[in-house]
């Protein structure tokens, strides 16, 4: 991810939704690994700390991997279409050609209510399941960015109509 001409990240309060869902998520498998350590280990003594271990690096390990997932994560919208970038290590970059936008919605779950954020699904031309999901954008971004592909997949079928 050297060029970033044009790529936007996430809005600051993003950051806590990626961390919080994140390391609920994996705090969710502290209850399993905690069982198996109670299991597994023959004395109380060792699976206290092994129980405790897993109720507390878990949850920190998902909001590290939270933080990481919000630092990498950029969008672009552009005369060719919607990009999505994310990820450090893998790095994944999908292009969406304006022609092959088929419509938009926005998502607003509990948490990116709470904190003012939305995502934006863009589906494309293609299978059923084809769409983009852009987690954590502003509100009011979301809202805008889904206005302004909605305007170009009028504007792409004003064109063809035409021809």
């Amino acid at each position: 991810m050297t060029d970033d001409a044009g790529w936007q990240p996430l809005p600051p309060r993003a950051r806590t939704l990626f961390v919080i869902s994140d390391g609920l998520g994996w705090g969710l498998l502290a209850v399993p690994a905690m069982i198996a350590a109670a299991m597994l280990l023959p004395r109380p003594v060792p699976a206290m700390p092994a129980g405790f271990a897993a109720l507390v690096l878990l949850p920190a390990f998902g909001a590290w991997m939270g933080l990481r997932r919000y630092r990498y994560a950029r969008w672009l919208v552009d005369d060719t279409g919607f990009g999505y970038r994310r990820g450090r290590m893998w790095q994944v970059e999908t292009r969406v050609p304006r022609t092959r936008v088929q419509h938009v919605d926005l998502k607003h779950g509990p948490l990116e209510r709470h904190f003012r954020l939305a995502t934006l699904v863009v589906h494309t031309a293609g299978t059923r399941d084809s769409a983009v999901a852009v987690r954590g954008l502003g509100a009011d971004e979301a809202t805008r960015l889904r206005d302004l592909l909605a305007r170009q997949i009028d504007q792409d079928d004003d064109g063809h109509a035409a021809d």
